[in-house]
C-alpha cells in the first residue's frame, strides 16, 4: 500500500544539500510506493509544529533547479529532541500517513533520525527512517567523505590562493595574513586550504588544526621562521583551535551563543592571533574570515559534490522503499585516479553524535601543515583543477645607478 514520504533538512546549510533533496524528490516520483511527497519546514521543528509542505505541488523545473541552488530550500534548524517531543512527533507522522522519513544532516541530525526510528519502533509504527549525509565539517565516521565537503574545500582552496596572491603583492605593508576557517572539533575544512599551494614558497605556508594542541611559543617560532625566509607569511587556522588543556583558544562565553546541543559559537581566532603576532613579534598582521559564506557558495561548488549529494538522496529513498531503516547512506571510494565512488549503508547508531577527526597520516610531524596523503585524498572531490592564474617571469633590467637607500 502506498505511503507518504517526509523529508527534513537539518543543521548548517551547504552548497549541495538541496541536490540531495532533488535526488530524493525526483526518485520518489518514479515509484508507485510513494504517495505524498512532503517536506518539513525548518527540519524536525517543522514536524513538531506540523508545518509541512506538499512537494508534489512544486513545479518540476524548480525541483530540478535545486541541484544548483545553495542553502536549505526547506529551511533548517538545530534542535535536540526531548522526551516531551516524542508523542507529538508520532502524532504528526501518523496523522499524515508518513511511512518514510528521510533526514539530511550531520552528527546531531543522525542522532535525531535514530531517535525517531527507536521511538516509532517502540510504538510499533511502520516507519522507515533513513539518514542522508550532509556536513561541510566532513566529520561523519565510516563514510569516505561527506556531501558538502568537496564544495567548501574548493571554496577555501580558491580563497586561500587569492588571499596569498594579495599578500604576495603588498607584503611590504601587509606582511602576515591569517585565514580563519570554520570547523568546530575537526580541521578538515582548514586542511583544504593546502590545496591552494602551488610552489614551496607560495601560500599557505602554515596550517593549524584542532587535532593538535595550539602551543603559543611554537606557533610564534613557526611564523618567525617563515617570515625571516620569505618576508611574508600566509597561514590558515581553524576556528576550533584548542590549547594544551583542550580548551578552545577562542569561543563565545555568552549563553545566547550556545545551541540546543550545547555547542558554543566559535570565531575570533584570527583576530586573537593577529594581536598575538603584533605584540610578541612586532610584525603587522591581518586576517581574512569568510564566515558562513564558505559553506554555501554555489559559485565554488564542486560538480563531484553536487552529483554525489544527488546520488545519496536517491539511494536513501530507494533503500527505504526496499525496507531498510535506521541507516545512513555512505560514500565509498573505489579509486582516486580517475575518481570513482559507490554508496553503502551504515547503522545510524554508528554515526549519531560521533566524530571523525583528521587522521594522523594527514598531518605533518611538526603539526603545522598537511601531508601529501591528504592532498591525494581531497583533490579528487573538489571538482577538477583550481582556476589557472598567470605568473610573470619578472625579468629584471640591469641596474645603471647606485642602490637607493
Amino acid at each position: 500500500m502506498p505511503q507518504n514520504l517526509l523529508v527534513a533538512q537539518s543543521g548548517g546549510p551547504t552548497a549541495v544539500i538541496n541536490s540531495s533533496l532533488c535526488g530524493i524528490v525526483e526518485e520518489a516520483t518514479q515509484h508507485g510506493q510513494v504517495k505524498g511527497i512532503y517536506g518539513a519546514v525548518n527540519g524536525i521543528l517543522g514536524v513538531l509544529h506540523e508545518d509541512l509542505v506538499d512537494l508534489r505541488q512544486e513545479d518540476p523545473s524548480s525541483i530540478r533547479s535545486l541541484r544548483k541552488t545553495p542553502s536549505a530550500a526547506l529551511g533548517s534548524c538545530r534542535y535536540k529532541l526531548s522526551e516531551r517531543d516524542f508523542n507529538r512527533l508520532l502524532d504528526v507522522l501518523t496523522a499524515h500517513g508518513v511511512g518514510y522519513f528521510l533526514c539530511a544532516g550531520g552528527n546531531d541530525s543522525m542522532d535525531t533520525a535514530h531517535k525517531v526510528y527507536k521511538m516509532a519502533a517502540e510504538k510499533r509504527l511502520d516507519l522507515k527512517v533513513m539518514g542522508v549525509p550532509k556536513t561541510v565539517d566532513n566529520d561523519l565516521p565510516v563514510t569516505d567523505h561527506c556531501p558538502g565537503y568537496g564544495s567548501v574545500a574548493r571554496f577555501n582552496a580558491i580563497a586561500t590562493r587569492d588571499s596569498s596572491l594579495d599578500t604576495d603583492a603588498i607584503y611590504t605593508s601587509d606582511t602576515i595574513k591569517i585565514i580563519e576557517t570554520m570547523g568546530r572539533d575537526t580541521g578538515w575544512i582548514t586542511a583544504s586550504t593546502s590545496l591552494a599551494k602551488e610552489t614551496e614558497d607560495s601560500g599557505p605556508h602554515l596550517i593549524y588544526l584542532p587535532e593538535r594542541p595550539f602551543i603559543e611559543g611554537k606557533f610564534l617560532n613557526d611564523v618567525k621562521e617563515v617570515y625571516d625566509r620569505l618576508g611574508r607569511v600566509v597561514l590558515a587556522v581553524c576556528e576550533g583551535l584548542k590549547d594544551e588543556n583542550g580548551r578552545f583558544v577562542k569561543a563565545s562565553t555568552k549563553g545566547i551563543d550556545t545551541d540546543k546541543f550545547g555547542h558554543a559559537q566559535l570565531g575570533g581566532v584570527g583576530d586573537y592571533l593577529v594581536n598575538l603576532i603584533s605584540e610578541k613579534l612586532k610584525i603587522k598582521a591581518r586576517y581574512d574570515k569568510a564566515g558562513t559564506i564558505q559553506r554555501v557558495s554555489m559559485q565554488c561548488a564542486s560538480q563531484v559534490d553536487i552529483d554525489e549529494a544527488y546520488r545519496v538522496g536517491q539511494v536513501a529513498l530507494l533503500k527505504a522503499l526496499e525496507g531498510e531503516s535506521d541507516k545512513m547512506v555512505t560514500l565509498i571510494r573505489k579509486r582516486s585516479d580517475p575518481y570513482v565512488s559507490d554508496t553503502g549503508l551504515v547503522g545510524l547508531d554508528k554515526i549519531a553524535l560521533k566524530t571523525r577527526s583528521v587522521p594522523d597520516e594527514f598531518i605533518n610531524k611538526d603539526a603545522n601543515f598537511i601531508t601529501k596523503e591528504f592532498i591525494d585524498y581531497a583533490t579528487p572531490i573538489i571538482g577538477g583543477p583550481l582556476p589557472e592564474y598567470a605568473r610573470l617571469n619578472k625579468m629584471r633590467l640591469e641596474r645603471k645607478l647606485m642602490p637607493y637607500t
